[in-house]
């Protein structure tokens, strides 16, 4: 396993961080207090995030969270890149799978797992609900100007 002690380039206006293909992700892993996850790394310490975290995850088959959690001021969203898995909120089962996308609230109780043969892999978001202000277009400054490839 990698510990989370990824270093990222690092510009006036960016930062980048090769997390590499999908298929390397499991071998990340994070230690919080009182568990180990494997296949997690977190982005927001890397990339000098200050408006959310996002975290990139492999699930093997048959692993799963091992602690129910609830978030106080985040709403998370889940996107699901391959394999499938379940998520259980408030008691509730829903299955995903490539392409699923799911927002929890805060408040929502939620757990998951990878009940397939195959890896899961998902991007986590994580926000403070109610904090979007502007986004897109009305977030951007457009200068008339074309691109300078090299």
């Amino acid at each position: 396993m990698i510990d989370c002690n990824k270093t990222a380039r690092k510009g006036t206006h960016f930062s980048v961080v090769d997390a590499g293909p999908c298929d390397k992700w499991p071998n990340y892993k994070v230690t919080l207090p009182g568990v180990e996850l494997p296949g997690k790394l977190f982005l927001k310490d890397l990339l000098g995030l200050t408006g959310c975290e996002i975290s990139i995850n492999s699930m093997q088959p048959g692993e799963s969270m091992p602690i129910y959690h609830i978030h106080h001021q985040n709403e998370e969203v889940y996107m699901f890149i391959r394999g499938r898995g379940q998520l259980q909120i408030d008691g509730e089962t829903l299955n995903v799978s490539e392409g699923s996308i799911v927002r929890i609230a805060p408040g929502g109780e939620r757990i998951w797992r990878n009940n397939s043969d195959e890896a899961m892999v998902y991007i986590v978001l994580q926000v403070k609900d109610g904090s979007l202000q502007q986004y897109g277009v009305n977030d951007a400054t457009i200068p008339d100007k074309a691109p300078a490839w090299a």
